[in-house]
Order: structure tokens, then sequence, then C-alpha cells
């Protein structure tokens, strides 16, 4: 049975600021109502969300949660906010970059180590940051890697020359985007790989926002979510439920992000993730 996890951008000021306590109030939240997979990256914030969110684990048992991060995104000394960022896929790069990660978060391990968009640096990941990951794998420092990343054909890739064992799957597997359903979501199940799926409500878009893959949503989009939103109405299913539930009826997802700014959207996501709903629905809306 998959699970839900807290993904932290949103703890760090992605689109609007999150004062400190605040952010650690998200994390204690969800903590409560049994959320022990975190995932966070050091772009995030240039390091806020690792700092926020360890700082709420530090005080909880190591054993009892989860934790991913990603390297391949470099914080230049001194950044803050969004902007402090550069890529580096390069072998020394990544295992600089966990360390520091791991500085910030207060632990000792990661159970979960991902490269972070790729998109334009296949062969230096593979060469370089993923074969530092698959060396920390082999030592013990972490127990599983992969890629993180929105563009499906290079996951396909990584998955046939890489030897991954998880992806985090953005906005690809949605009610909106079904893609990675065609050719990557079979191929992990094939190869054992699973997934996170992340960007479960595109932005914003599926949760009654105007936004899609972070801009403006089309007249289109906004048209096809109102169709979705209808049908969910039909079977009087807010369509939030349907959205953040939608990714685990796959075999290959085992864990659902959802980005929450305040402890009352934690409880709001958790109760529609435990929200009964009918096969009635889903045979319509799939």
């Amino acid at each position: 049975m998959a699970d839900l996890g807290l993904g932290t951008a949103p703890l760090a000021g992605l689109y609007a600021p999150v004062a400190e306590d605040d952010a650690h109030a998200v994390v204690e939240r969800a903590w409560q109502l049994g959320v022990r997979s975190f995932d966070t990256a050091p772009y995030y914030g240039s390091g806020d969300a690792e700092r926020r969110l360890g700082a709420v684990l530090a005080a909880k048992p190591r054993a009892e949660f989860t934790v991913s991060t990603k390297v391949g995104r470099m914080l230049r000394p001194g950044s803050s906010g969004w902007e402090g960022s550069y890529f580096d896929f390069s072998y020394d790069a990544a295992l600089r970059s966990l360390e520091q990660s791991l500085e910030r978060l207060g632990l000792d391990r990661v159970d979960i180590a991902l490269v972070h968009d790729p998109d334009d640096h296949y062969e230096e990941a593979v060469a370089g940051a993923f074969r530092a990951l698959r060396q920390l794998r082999a030592e013990g420092v972490v127990r599983a890697i992969g890629v993180g990343m929105n563009r499906t054909p290079l996951l396909c890739r990584f998955a046939r020359e890489a030897d991954p064992d998880v992806f985090l799957v953005a906005g690809r597997y949605t009610l909106l985007d079904r893609s990675a359903g065609d050719d990557l979501l079979p191929l992990c199940v094939e190869c054992g790989i699973a997934v996170i799926a992340g960007g479960v409500f595109n932005s914003g878009v599926l949760a009654g926002g105007d936004t899609y893959d972070y801009e403006a949503a089309s007249p289109e989009t906004l048209a096809q979510a109102a169709r979705l939103r209808d049908t969910c109405a039909r079977f009087h299913v807010p369509l939030q439920a349907a959205a953040v539930q939608f990714p685990v009826r796959h075999a290959a997802v085992a864990t659902v992000l959802v980005g929450c700014r305040t402890p009352d959207e934690v409880s709001e996501d958790v109760g529609l993730f435990e929200l009964d709903l009918p096969q009635s629905l889903w045979e319509e809306l799939e």
C-alpha cells in the first residue's frame, strides 16, 4: 500500500514566504498524523527546506522516518532564496552536496538520494553524480538511489542504463497528465523501481488554483480540470481527493507527495488521501 509523504519545497517559500515557526508546525502536524516520508533538496530555498525539516526530525526516532534529498544543484556560498544554485553533476560535487545536506538536516544519513533535474546533463549525471550515488549505496551510506525530474523519456533511459532503485516523477502521473503511465511506470514495474509521485495537483490547477506546471494554466487545461471536477461532484467527491489518490492505483507507485505550507493544509491532504472513494468514480475517470 502506497503511503503519503510530505514534500518540503513550500516550507522554503515556494510561491510565497513561510515563516520558520510555521514550517516547523507543518512538519510536526504531518508527524502527528502519521506521515513518515519526507522529501527535500538543497535547491529548495538555498537549504532552508533541509534545515527546517531537520530541526523537527531531530526530536523524532530515526528508525521511524524516511528522508530523501537530492544532488546536482550546488549552492553558492552565502546564497539565500531560490536563486543561489547552479548545476553540477560531477562525481565530487555529488559527494560534497550530500555531505552538506546531512549537515543542514542534522542527520548521519539519508535513506534516498536522487539526482535532481538532470534534463540537459544526462551523460555527466550518469558518469558523475550517479556513479557517486552507486558508490554510496554499495557502502551502505544510502539505502536507495535514483532520479527526480518531470521528463519521462529521460527517466526511461535512466531505468535501462543506470540501475536506479527509485524515481521521483513530478507532475507526469496525475489526473491531468498520465503520460508516465504509457512507458515509464510499466518499465518501473518490470525493473523493480519504486516511484514517488510528486506534483499530483499539477502546481495547483487540480486543487482549485489556476496554475499548471508552475505557469498560468491555459484555457484548455482549466476546462479539462473543470470537467474532472464536475465528474467528481456527481459522486460527491472533492476533485482534490481523486487527484491525491489517483497515482496510488498504479502498482509502481510507492509514495505520493503533497506540499503544504500550513498545518491545516496537512490535515486536509491527509483526510483527502484517506477518504474512501467509490470504484464507480475511478471507472469513469480512468
